[in-house]
């Protein structure tokens, strides 16, 4: 038998609109305790359905003031800001112009440039510019908000990629393969810093990924989502019931 050892704290909800309502209210109070202990937040988002939805409801919360909030993003597929397939473009719709968040405060991820690699590298300066450095000299986002794919990967650190193995650096480019599409992300360290990683995971297709990543044993290059076994900070899993192999997640 397989020992599951959750890394964190598990919150298991009954639906998808349950798992954003509790991801959007966690987020918020992670940023205004950040804001209230040094005046300013950094967060990195995540694309997918499940954080956008959480991302609308986040964008209602009450007494926060996003003039002393940075956004960045977790990753970015390589496609123009305003491409359906964006991560920035879910985000802007769905939080950044709902929440009136200034362009000054907004570090969209450049994954459509030519030369990906000095993207990367122009990108964690700017992540070095803006966000707080840890006891370690990295910097370390307030929040984190991730994913996990059916396939086990988290950002854009998929299995079998040599990108899970990057700890020189805070963002890497993600070549082409497999028929996905070449991206920026964030690296091991830049995530395993984080002071509050958020993982929202819904619908029973996520449940054997989930059990890889919850297992005592596994290979990370197998399951890239192991990674926030090595977090720093608070790690919270929000997930529905059938996500967690809890029931269809409808009662």
């Amino acid at each position: 038998m397989t020992t599951k050892v959750v890394p964190g704290q598990l919150v298991a909800a009954r639906g998808a609109d349950e798992v954003a309502r509790e991801a959007a209210a966690r987020l918020a109070r992670a940023l205004r305790n950040a804001i209230g202990r040094n005046g300013r937040a950094a967060i990195a988002l995540s694309g997918g359905n499940t954080p956008r939805d959480a991302y609308a409801h986040l964008a209602k919360e009450s007494g926060l003031d996003w003039t002393k909030v940075h956004v960045f993003w977790v990753d970015e597929r390589a496609v123009p800001p305003t491409d359906d397939r964006s991560n920035y473009r879910w985000a802007k719709a769905m939080l950044l112009d709902p929440a009136g968040v200034r362009a000054d405060r907004v570090h969209r991820m450049p994954a459509d440039a030519r030369d990906r690699d000095a993207a990367a590298r122009e990108y964690e300066r700017t992540i070095r510019d803006h966000v707080e450095l840890d006891g370690d000299g990295v910097p370390a986002f307030d929040v984190a908000v991730l994913g996990v794919g059916e396939d086990g990967h988290t950002a854009s650190l998929f299995p079998g990629q040599p990108t899970v193995d990057v700890t020189d650096r805070l963002v890497a480019a993600v070549e082409a393969h497999g028929g996905l599409e070449a991206r920026l992300t964030l690296t091991v360290p830049a995530i395993e810093h984080a002071r509050n990683v958020f993982i929202l995971a819904v619908g029973a297709g996520k449940r054997p990924a989930l059990e890889r990543a919850w297992s005592a044993q596994g290979d990370v290059h197998e399951t890239p989502a192991r990674i926030v076994r090595g977090c720093r900070g608070t790690v919270t899993w929000l997930i529905d019931k059938a996500a967690g192999g809890l029931g269809d997640g409808s009662a």
